[in-house]
Formats: structure tokens, sequence, C-alpha cells
């Protein structure tokens, strides 16, 4: 394989979570659960299953790839909470351990830009959970009651986003693709 293929393998991950960005902008445009909000927003979710899975058995992960992944949740996390908030209209109680939640990430960031001098989001077993009932949440909503939903994924980001955070102050170097707490722990 020459170079320029070489390079052109290397870049289809990170492409793909690059569409994944673009996608999840134009769900704002699309209306709110319908079929063409649905098709989008799996499109914005196959993007993001494959840009991991093609990175891993191709060889070419980075810290950029996994940069530009966590970025790219990251948006589609802020797009979906602008489209549904609204829909759903979440009671106080819910609003405030959304922002609790949100308090504790922007903290772990503070933690590992301040000790990393790098934006970092961790890939751990909790924050993929947490990512993948995110996911399937406006999926569910037509079969299970949305405020039962919203309880379980604000129970599941408050323990992923607490274990991110003991991470980045526990931790000597930053591993993007830790996958928990005991991880390394002997």
């Amino acid at each position: 394989m020459n170079s320029r293929d070489e390079r052109m393998l290397k870049s289809i991950p990170n492409w793909l979570s690059l569409s994944r960005i673009f996608l999840s902008l134009a769900l704002l445009f699309l209306e709110p659960l319908s079929l063409s909000f649905y098709a989008m927003y799996i499109a914005c979710g196959l993007s993001d299953m494959l840009d991991g899975f093609i990175a891993r058995k191709t060889g070419t992960t980075s810290t950029l790839g996994a940069k530009i992944d966590s970025l790219a949740d990251l948006v589609m996390a802020g797009v979906l909470l602008v489209i549904l908030l609204p829909i759903l209209n979440p009671g106080t109680a819910i609003l405030l351990w959304v922002i609790f939640i949100a308090v504790i990430r922007l903290a772990a960031m503070m933690v590992a830009r301040i000790k990393y001098h790098s934006f970092a989001s961790l890939h751990t077993y909790g924050n993929k959970a947490t990512g993948l009932l995110l996911f399937l949440f406006p999926l569910l909503l037509s079969f299970s009651h949305a405020a039962v939903l919203m309880y379980i994924i604000c129970v599941l980001a408050s323990i992923s986003a607490i274990e991110e955070l003991l991470i980045h102050l526990t931790s000597d170097e930053l591993l993007l693709n830790r996958k928990g707490w005991f991880e390394g722990k002997k």
C-alpha cells in the first residue's frame, strides 16, 4: 500500500466522526421525531459506531480521532437537548440533575485541560453505556414513559461523569481509551 492509500485509510474514521457533527446539526432543520429525523438520527448513530470500529480494525486509532469523536458526541448531545427539551418538558428535578451532570463533566474537562494541557473525554464503559442509552432515548420514547427513561439516563450519566472526573484527578497520564476507574489499578 502506498503512502497516499495509507493516509486515506487513516482518515476514514476521522471523516466519519466529522460527518456526525454535520449530520447532528442537520437534525436542527428537521421536524423532531419525524421519519426524516429518525433516518438522519440513525445515520448519526451509524457514523458513531463505525468510526471507532474502523479505526481499531485498521490500526488507525489516533489521539486526534478520539478528540474528533468526543467533539462529535458532544455536538450530537447538545443538538438533542435543544430539540428534545421543549418537546419533553422535563420537571425541575430532571433539569437540575442535567445541570449537575454538566457541571461534573465540565469539571472533568477542566482538570484534564490543567493536568494534560488537552481537551479530554474518556471512552470508558460508563460513558459508552450512557451514550448508547442517550442514543436509544428518542427511539424508545414511543415504548416507555419519558420521565422513567430520563431518570435512568441521569443515574447512569451521573455515575459515568463522576467516574471520569475521578480518573482525571487520580491519573498521572491521559489515556483517552481507558475503560474505567479500575483499569490499570493493581
